[in-house]
């Protein structure tokens, strides 16, 4: 223990400890210093030796004086222990340990989340400290996205002239039958016909509800992937496809800083999408790679009749029939009756009159008007969709009776690839 002068002593016997220059094992006395030690035996040790018990004291490495300048290791302090009250602040300005300290951080999410608050900048932007300007905000153009985005929309009220749509309806059958009886080429200019005004009665569509489709640029795509398809067959709508992703890409490039042409983009992607592949697939029947001896003008007037049959049959027992709704929110006017209606009127023609035409024969009518009772009313459901969303009634008024003429083909979309993939599984053609 330490007495009251400094000295040590042992409290067992009272006796103070002798300090021996020659043995590595040093003790102190509370006169002799440590400086004192290194001049009398330089290879004395200031610490005990590893084999003493301890004794409890705590060492603090202290600048001391060196003696021996001539020794080029006398700069180097030698180890003592914490003496005095001074030793345990001795130094304590000289060294800062806080700058070891990593920066607090109060974020307690896990390291795996990476949440970063908004108009905060990121690390990069930390770092650079100069002035950036600040990012243009372009305004979505069409209507802001809710948690119904259906409610609301426009449903119609009004009833049809079934006079005026059959009138109608009559001399659109007329123009098509005597189109198929020309042959293949008056066939394919008239399909690329009514795609070509389909596309623009949706494009017309988009533009009402505010969004800034590529009209002109879809459009043109949609002819030129029905001549591909007519032509080059199935690597015509790869091929074109792309292409209108990157014209589109460069169209938006110079736009106007309030559209969004992502809006832009996307409606001009979705129509081109919905009406010109799908629409491709009837220039894909009739195309002389796919059509031999002339059975892809069956197969498509096929098509058309049952397509022709399930919205007529829907449409005239859905009137009479019809109590439960098929679809409150897209749909009001469809029935589960005039679903029903559809499907059987559509299968007593795939039966009665397709057979009659090469190559169809009776099972394979049969097999294909059921395929087409379940795809024509998906796509009429889903021209509802389209519709109610972008709050219109109808797409365009070309037909009288019926609206647009996208009104009409909108179930027959959805039939053509249908029947062309039908036609190579069940060889018809």
């Amino acid at each position: 223990m330490k007495s009251d002068d400094g000295s040590f002593f042992d409290e067992a016997t009272g006796e103070v400890p002798a300090v021996s220059s020659t043995d590595p094992r040093v003790t102190f006395t509370g006169v002799e210093r440590a400086a004192d030690v290194t001049e009398t035996s330089p290879e004395a040790s200031l610490l005990p030796h590893w084999t003493e018990a301890p004794t409890g004291q705590v060492p603090i490495v202290v600048a001391r004086d060196a003696a021996n300048l001539d020794d080029p290791w006398a700069a180097v302090p030698a180890p003592s222990w914490r003496e005095g009250e001074a030793d345990w602040v001795a130094h304590e300005d000289q060294f800062d340990a806080s700058f070891l300290a990593g920066e607090v951080r109060e974020d307690v999410s896990r390291p795996w989340e990476f949440a970063v608050a908004p108009d905060v900048p990121v690390a990069e932007e930390i770092l650079d400290e100069s002035p950036r300007p600040e990012p243009v905000h372009r305004t979505r153009t069409r209507r802001p996205a809710t948690h119904q985005p259906l409610a609301g929309r426009a449903v119609r009220q009004t009833s049809r002239n079934v006079s005026l749509a059959t009138l109608t309806g009559v001399l659109l059958a007329a123009l098509v039958s005597i189109t198929f009886l020309a042959g293949a080429v008056p066939v394919a200019i008239l399909v690329l016909v009514a795609l070509g005004l389909a596309t623009a009665e949706a494009y017309a569509g988009f533009r009402r509800a505010g969004a800034h489709p590529a009209t002109v640029l879809g459009i043109v795509a949609v002819v030129t992937l029905g001549i591909g398809a007519y032509n080059k067959g199935l690597p015509a709508i790869g091929a074109v496809t792309v292409l209108l992703v990157v014209l589109g890409f460069v169209w938006y490039l110079s736009a106007h800083q309030s559209i969004d042409p992502l809006d832009g983009i996307g409606a001009t992607i979705f129509v081109y999408s919905w009406i010109g592949v799908l629409g491709s697939y009837a220039l894909l029947l009739i195309a002389p790679r796919y059509s031999v001896d002339r059975h892809g003008l069956a197969l498509l007037f096929g098509a058309v009749l049952l397509t022709v049959a399930n919205d007529s049959g829907a449409l005239f027992i859905g009137r009479w029939l019809g109590r439960r709704p098929l679809n409150r929110v897209l749909s009001p006017n469809k029935t589960v009756e005039g679903l029903i209606g559809g499907t059987l009127i559509t299968l007593v023609v795939a039966v009665a009159l397709l057979p009659r035409i090469s190559p169809w024969t009776l099972t394979k009518a049969f097999e294909v008007g059921i395929a087409l009772s379940v795809v024509v009313p998906l796509g009429d459901l889903f021209e509802s969709m389209v519709k109610r969303t972008l709050g219109v009634k109808d797409l365009g008024r070309v037909l009288p009776g019926h609206g647009g003429l996208l009104d009409r083909i909108d179930g027959l979309l959805f039939a053509l690839p249908t029947m062309f993939y039908l036609a190579h599984i069940l060889k018809l053609g």
